[in-house]
């Protein structure tokens, strides 16, 4: 295992199309690198010049304390996981998984201990004899990690290994990297365009576009306290809500001024993103207010949700500071049912807005319904910039 480093570097073909622009990115050994972002960002690409399939325009790629920019792929001690499997049609199961093993000289004892340990550990013992035209999708991918994980390499790269897979079959083997991961501790890098795989098994993402990091850290951190607007839009399912709108001075409390179907209701914005706002937010007072859909929920669950949380707290504590959700009355334009909740949109200051109600709660399209906004969680953005008012 090792820890891999990335320090400021760019890939520039001879056209003079700028791919990657000043990268740097740390992992420490065994951790779990995903790479995330929309087509065209530069992650297959940087994954590439990582493995060696392309090459540094500047700055330096290190594995561990050596810098492998000129290493050639089969000596910087990696394996790889495509997104088409990449397994030879003619062998069996046993042999595509043992191939690289027969290149490096282990002995066919060895082999046979080594096949039948990785089968064991991914649960394709039976399917050794079989060739990939008689496996499934997720027993290939299956065989292609196997065939990876035999090599025993100081770090694993995955190039979106489960987009050709369906979505129930995705779930289950992304559970499955995620089991392997922590049984063998092995340093993962992880190339993906969905940012619930980029949740659910990253140690660390780097969010990506353009060519640039626009954020990168924990999973939880990064849902939490978005950089900007592209980042706080692309992590998060559904995304979060962005409403544009002015902020107003109330009594030494500022607040954001909601509006729906001609009524205006002043949301409290809690102490510290007010003073943000009022440090650096524009002359004119408008501001992008950033509310996940979990934040907007029917005023009944968040009364029970406050309740309970009062109940909870402990004896003595200094509650002072609690921020309480603002209830505001709408109409219901469109609902989609999930099954454990139901989404609500409502229209909001120009703009549809998504909310996570509890099932029964949620007012059939064209009815009256009553929300609970809570910003204690709100993110606030400068409208020009769309970075974070922090």
């Amino acid at each position: 295992m090792a820890s891999l480093s990335i320090r400021d570097v760019r890939k520039v073909y001879p056209n003079g199309a700028e791919i990657l622009k000043g990268i740097n990115l740390d992992i420490e050994d065994g951790q779990f690198l995903i790479l995330v972002g929309g087509s065209g960002c530069g992650k297959s690409t940087l994954l590439n010049m990582i493995a060696g399939l392309e090459t540094v325009s500047e700055g330096g790629i290190y594995i561990g304390d050596r810098c492998v920019n000129e290493v050639p792929p089969k000596s910087r001690d990696i394996a790889m996981v495509f997104q088409s499997y990449a397994l030879y049609p003619t062998m069996t199961v046993r042999e595509n998984i043992s191939f690289g093993l027969g290149i490096r000289r282990v002995a066919v004892a060895e082999q046979k201990k080594i096949v039948d340990r990785v089968a064991e550990t991914l649960q394709i013992t039976h399917l050794l004899d079989r060739k990939p035209a008689h496996l499934s999708g997720g027993q290939r991918q299956r065989v292609a990690m196997g065939r990876a994980i035999a090599r025993n390499p100081s770090l694993f790269l995955f190039d979106e290994p489960l987009s050709n897979l369906d979505a129930k079959l995705r779930v289950e083997m992304r559970a499955e990297i995620k089991l392997m991961h922590q049984r063998l501790k092995t340093t993962t890098v992880y190339v993906t365009h969905d940012q619930v795989e980029a949740m659910t098994l990253g140690d660390k993402i780097a969010v990506m576009r353009d060519g640039v990091v626009q954020q990168f850290g924990s999973p939880q951190d990064i849902y939490d306290r978005p950089a900007n607007m592209f980042v706080a839009g692309f992590i998060g399912s559904p995304s979060m809500n962005f409403i544009r709108g002015k902020v107003q001075q109330e009594q030494q409390q500022l607040h954001f001024v909601l509006e729906h179907q001609g009524r205006s209701t002043l949301l409290p914005i809690p102490a510290a993103q007010a003073a943000a706002i009022q440090r650096l937010s524009p002359a004119n007072g408008e501001i992008v207010l950033g509310i996940r859909p979990e934040h907007v929920t029917d005023a009944a669950s968040a009364r029970r949700a406050e309740h309970s949380a009062s109940n909870s707290a402990t004896t003595g504590a200094n509650c002072s500071d609690a921020h309480h959700p603002t209830e505001v009355d709408c109409i219901v334009d469109l609902t989609e049912p999930t099954g454990p909740d139901t989404l609500v949109f409502s229209s909001f200051n120009a703009t549809r807005l998504t909310c996570r109600t509890h099932p029964r709660a949620a007012a059939m399209p064209g009815q009256p319904m009553r929300l609970a906004f809570d910003l204690s969680k709100a993110v606030f953005f400068d409208p020009v910039s769309e970075q974070s008012l922090k």
